[in-house]
């Protein structure tokens, strides 16, 4: 990405990423991490409904359909939901890394127009840790995985710890995912909102 700012810059000490050993394997589906997310959430009638796969190492792709609901100008997807889509991507990267973190920053790159009723084919891939710090880069593409790159985009996340969510989000949504049965479910709640 060009332009990419110095925060986002691994530091020197920065490692390569490593894929946990209880990641999903690649090619499966991530599903939602919280049914209300505006990313990958079905509880959502106006969401993205993204749907995310493992890849192989550290690397995620995703695709989601844009939709009447998600325009800007007539016709053309909104900016800010590409960028939604791009940090939904990225932020199911953490999922591979099995690390709990947050959007610290995210800078995108607008590079063509994407109407309505394209499927934008995402990719994601971690590129360095530093501490608590994970860097990551992503690109949407129209026409086909291969397709003309539309967005792009450089983020850092930072590892946090589940006290974040529960110290800061509604006590009813937070009590609902703590209290729900399903233990993978329950974890993935508090897996990348901010």
């Amino acid at each position: 990405m060009s332009g990419t700012s110095s925060a986002l810059r691994p530091p020197s000490d920065a490692v390569a990423p490593v894929r946990h050993p209880d990641a999903p394997a690649p090619g499966e589906l991530l599903g939602a991490h919280y049914d209300l997310c505006f990313g990958c959430g079905g509880g959502q009638p106006h969401g993205l409904h993204l749907a995310a796969r493992a890849g192989e190492g550290v690397r995620i792709t995703a695709e989601f359909t844009v939709q009447p609901a998600h325009q800007g100008a007539p016709g053309l997807a909104h900016g800010g939901v590409l960028a939604s889509a791009l940090d939904e991507t990225l932020g199911s990267l953490n999922w591979l890394l099995r690390t709990i973190a947050v959007t610290g920053r995210l800078e995108t790159d607008f590079v063509r127009p994407v109407p309505v009723g394209t499927v934008l084919h995402l990719e994601a891939e971690v590129t360095a840790v530093a501490g608590r710090k994970i860097y990551s880069t992503a690109t949407g593409r129209i026409g086909g995985p291969d397709g003309p790159v539309a967005v792009r985009a450089d983020a850092l996340f930072v590892e946090v710890k589940v006290d974040h969510f529960v110290d800061n989000g509604r006590q009813e949504e937070i009590r609902a995912a703590m209290d729900d049965p399903d233990t993978v479910r329950r974890a993935r709640a508090f897996e990348v909102n901010p």
